[in-house]
């Protein structure tokens, strides 16, 4: 659920913060008075498309929060997916900021690309306007309809269709790509087979690099190392000017006052603890010493050794185990091409037998989107005569084949109706008006309210071209619709704006030479006034006032009923 929405410099908003409720929220005012601004700055922090001239002039940046409350586990689920923590409230914070050159996208906190800033929108909110009403209108999108109608059936055998197809499109291409003439056959055998032979006599082991490389690095530094020896020696052992011969003097000293006070005492033991490591040093430099040797041969033989590895390396991998893996997958391949002939009938075979498999899971997802159709079809209808339509003659033509396979499936799906007598049913994108395809998303959305897993809804703009009768038939069903969602709805009819569990306007006035949108939440009697003005009266009489009060009293009615 969307709790609140925080706008600063934004258009015609200097800052404005309004907390909505749940059920129906209305937004009402006059034309021009910002009311698509209101909407327009929670598609833009949903990761809709910025621009600086949104941005108030005068100011350096537009801001924009949104506040969510999540609704229900599918959304932490994918949120988790998404490493994004909800605060400690269950509430997520989505913030965006718009600069002249760039824009800024956080949630809780973390920052997150537009794309990922729309995946968690798609999560928590549904937009409705006139654009998404025209995506009705698309074949492919009627496809979509029925199958989240279908739901976790569909979902799941949709899947194995998508991994299918492109494994068979590998295939396919494969085939294409390997169908090789006899003499590029041999070309690649040869290139191949020196390939493998080089890989293969080389005898390499993993990690032998690491140890050559440290081996080398000791024998190239042998004489610095010597001398460091020789030196370090010297002067760590000299009987008359080491430190170990001044240590011992030092010793000497103190144990001539051993026992008169324990803090000498300790002072001594520390001076002990040196001379002790001192000692150590100085066998183990001699050790390490008497172990130090230089061999021609082998110092010959381990720079032969890298300077194969490293050749290998530069052809055929940046590792010894990408080197070892590119021989394997070499040495495939020149088996395959070794029996050239069963390896592209074993291909084809795959393929054939892929294909069976892809269209057995096509047939049954058919079948799963032909039962799916028939109960939309019958719901849908319902609901669109719920909405005062004359009439409603829904069908769904589904055209199933081979000739329109792909990655979801190979059936075709069209949306014919017809709403008015005497009309046989056509495609919707052919007839339906703005009007008519605002009640059908209505109606559409009133079906999928009980499988839909978004609890939030923004309609903009769906109360085009309906008036009288058909408004009050919307709003009924906003109303019903409204008892298990949140809806935010801007209307400019008082039927729709009626119904309201919570009402806001939003208007303009000018301060200090400059205009500013606000919107504010309307007491009991104020929305009463403003249902009154959504009348049309030139002035709100108390005739105007009190056929509004009579419409909201008829509306709780109908919540009451509904």
């Amino acid at each position: 659920m969307l709790i609140s929405l925080h706008v600063k410099n934004l258009a015609l908003i200097k800052e404005e913060e309004v907390n909505f409720t749940d059920g129906l929220n209305i937004l009402t005012g006059e034309t021009g008075a910002g009311k698509s601004i209101i909407i327009g700055s929670v598609n833009l922090a949903l990761g809709g498309k910025a621009d600086k001239a949104m941005i108030r002039t005068g100011e350096e940046f537009a801001l924009i929060e949104l506040v969510f409350s999540l609704d229900n586990e599918r959304q932490r689920e994918k949120l988790r997916e998404l490493d994004i923590a909800p605060g400690e409230d269950d509430t997520i914070l989505i913030k965006r900021k718009i600069y002249p050159g760039r824009t800024t996208c956080t949630v809780e906190g973390e920052s997150v690309t537009a794309k990922q800033l729309r995946e968690v929108s798609e999560l928590l909110i549904d937009v409705y306007g006139q654009r998404e009403n025209q995506s009705l209108l698309r074949r492919g999108a009627q496809l979509g309809i029925i199958d989240a109608f279908a739901g976790k059936e569909a979902a799941g055998i949709k899947a194995q269709i998508s991994t299918s197809f492109r494994a068979l499109a590998a295939m396919e291409k494969k085939f294409q790509e390997d169908n090789l003439s006899a003499s590029q056959r041999t070309r690649e055998i040869d290139l191949l087979s020196y390939e493998v032979q080089e890989i293969q006599e080389a005898g390499l082991k993993e990690g032998e690099d690491s140890e050559l490389e440290a081996s080398y690095k000791k024998m190239l530094g042998f004489q610095k190392i010597t001398e460091a020896l020789a030196e370090s020696s010297q002067l760590t052992d000299d009987e008359e000017t080491s430190p170990a011969s001044r240590i011992g003097r030092a010793l000497r000293a103190l144990g001539s006052v051993q026992g008169l006070d324990a803090d000498l005492d300790a002072l001594a033991g520390q001076l002990s603890d040196i001379d002790s490591l001192l000692s150590d040093f100085g066998r183990a430099i001699s050790d390490y010493s008497e172990n130090l040797s230089f061999d021609e041969g082998a110092f010959r033989e381990t720079q032969e050794r890298l300077d194969l590895i490293n050749r290998l390396k530069d052809k055929y991998g940046r590792t010894i185990p990408d080197i070892l893996a590119a021989l394997e997958k070499k040495q495939a391949r020149l088996d395959e091409l070794s029996d050239y002939d069963a390896a592209r009938a074993k291909l084809k075979a795959d393929m054939e037998a892929e294909k069976q498999h892809l269209l057995s899971l096509c047939r049954e997802l058919s079948g799963i989107r032909k039962k799916a159709s028939d109960e939309f079809r019958t719901r849908l209808t319902k609901e669109l005569l719920d909405l005062n339509f004359n009439q409603v003659d829904f069908s769904i033509a589904q055209q199933s084949g081979e000739e329109f396979l792909s990655s979801d499936g190979y059936d075709k799906i069209t949306f014919y109706i017809s709403m008015n007598p005497g009309e046989s049913p056509r495609p919707l994108d052919t007839i339906a008006s703005g009007g008519e395809l605002s009640r059908i998303m209505l109606a559409l959305k009133t079906v999928f309210a009980g499988k839909d897993e978004i609890h939030s809804f923004i309609f903009d703009e769906i109360d085009s071209g309906i008036s009288g009768q058909t408004a009050w038939k919307v709003a009924e069903k906003m109303g019903r619709l409204a008892k298990n969602h949140q809806i935010l709805c801007i209307t400019h009819l008082a039927q729709i704006a009626a119904m309201e569990d919570a009402h806001f306007l939003i208007a303009k006035h000018v301060e200090d030479g400059r205009t500013e949108s606000h919107i504010t939440r309307l007491t009991e009697e104020e929305s009463t006034r403003e249902t009154a003005r959504l009348l049309g009266t030139s002035s709100i009489t108390k005739q105007a006032l009190e056929n509004a009060a009579e419409l909201k009293a008829e509306a709780a009615k109908a919540k009451a009923a509904g």
